[in-house]
């Protein structure tokens, strides 16, 4: 059976998100999602919106994952996780900001070099993320007042 694995962080689920899922669960026979941890998100990004728990659960409840899991906080290997995971793919969204050479290379280097790395296409949509749906509200409160 080919395993996926998507990862990101899944803060105020949208169309962008499903999109990204949907074409990773094409990948494989099994989809399991990573979830950044709150720590992480904060060091990374941004103050999470919803923390890593429910977060997970909202993607977990989504027709093409399989399983989801909250990977390890910032001060713990990130590819720990790839020992409990197992993936035959690793997938990335089209927005998210990680190198796939390098993750390539981070691979090679702790002998996970038969995974493949892919990045799959975006939406064509204009709310395809979370950082515009935000932006988009605050517009829309701000013209009302």
């Amino acid at each position: 059976m080919k395993k996926v694995m998507a990862v990101g962080v899944f803060d105020l689920l949208h169309a962008g998100h499903l999109h990204y899922l949907e074409q990773a669960k094409m990948l494989g026979e099994h989809l399991t999602v990573v979830i950044a941890h709150d720590d992480t998100v904060r060091i990374r990004k941004h103050e999470p919106v919803t923390n890593h728990d429910l977060r997970c659960r909202m993607v977990e409840a989504l027709k093409p994952v399989d399983i989801a899991l909250i990977g390890n906080p910032p001060d713990q290997p990130m590819y720990d996780i790839l020992n409990i995971v197992k993936p035959n793919v690793i997938v990335l969204g089209y927005d998210q900001e990680h190198a796939e050479e390098r993750i390539r290379n981070d691979l090679q280097e702790r002998g996970f070099d038969e995974i493949e790395v892919c990045r799959v296409s975006g939406l064509s949509d204009d709310l395809d993320g979370t950082r515009k749906i935000i932006a988009r509200i605050l517009e829309m409160r701000q013209d009302s007042e």
